[in-house]
């Protein structure tokens, strides 16, 4: 067997970006050392993001933007190896994570276990948020060649695997936000795209509900501050948990907007 960087089975690592100079040097480094081919999908970037990937020999390819899931599914159909690790460009492995990766691999894969999740620090500027329901936020992120691929939606996008699914230890440091005021202008764009996944989908007379509205907020904002532990977060978990049930409450608003502009008057 050709030699491999995990000692294992080929690996390839996908990224997908647009205008990421301020993390993906963070990103690509830890992925290099692991990785025996790192498929680079750029939908239009105008800042130095190419000019910083190619340092780290990537496969550079260019796709106009397909949407999120359709433009991670893109890269995965580019690889080669035997497995894969969808990472955003905002993610970067620890060292640990590294490790136990390659770890995972060289001792072989059950052949029935498909894939594996990873915890995920959320980070807002340099500080990791761990309480109010942030983490571990585990995302299955590694897949076995042909055997997951993202499921089709406008948002939240998540893969979805034939077989059993494992779970890794170490975790994966997510540099999402510079702010609290960036977390919150991501968290109204996700409720306007969710809200249009599910006017798609149809059957929303709960969704949409006045009463959903309502309540959902409220136990949104007591189950992550209370029951998932965000008053020990303090001050940054309190205004970020306000912002999700703020978020909770902009997805049935914005529904109820679209259920109403296709309404007959």
């Amino acid at each position: 067997m050709t030699s491999t960087k995990t000692g294992g089975p080929p690996l390839s690592v996908t990224i997908v970006a647009q205008n990421e100079e301020r993390t993906i040097a963070e990103v690509l480094a830890p992925a290099a050392e692991l990785a025996d081919e790192i498929i680079f999908l750029d939908s239009g970037s105008t800042d130095r993001t190419i000019e910083i990937a190619q340092r780290f020999g990537v496969h550079l390819y260019h796709q106009p933007w397909l949407g999120y899931a359709e433009q991670k599914n893109k890269a995965i159909d580019l690889t080669s190896g035997e497995w894969i690790l969808s990472l955003d460009a905002d993610e970067v492995m620890t060292p640990a994570l590294v490790d136990e990766t390659r770890r995972t691999l060289r001792a072989g894969v059950p052949e029935d276990i498909n894939g594996f999740r990873i915890p995920r620090v959320l980070f807002i500027g340099d500080t990791p948020v761990r309480r109010g329901g942030f983490y571990p936020d585990a995302q299955l992120r590694l897949i076995r060649k042909g055997r997951g691929r993202f499921r089709p939606r406008i948002v939240h996008e998540s893969i979805a695997v034939e077989g059993r699914v494992g779970q890794l230890k170490n975790d994966l440091l997510h540099y999402a936000y510079t702010d609290v005021e960036q977390f919150a202008e991501t968290m109204d764009e996700y409720a306007r795209l969710s809200a249009r996944h599910y006017f798609e989908q149809g059957r929303n007379r709960w969704r949409s509900n006045k009463l959903n509205e309502a309540l959902h907020p409220v136990w949104t904002l007591f189950y992550r501050q209370i029951v998932r532990g965000g008053w020990l977060g303090g001050p940054l978990c309190w205004q970020l948990n306000r912002i999700y049930a703020g978020y909770v409450r902009k997805k049935v608003v914005y529904l109820r907007q679209l259920e109403r502009a296709r309404s007959p008057r």
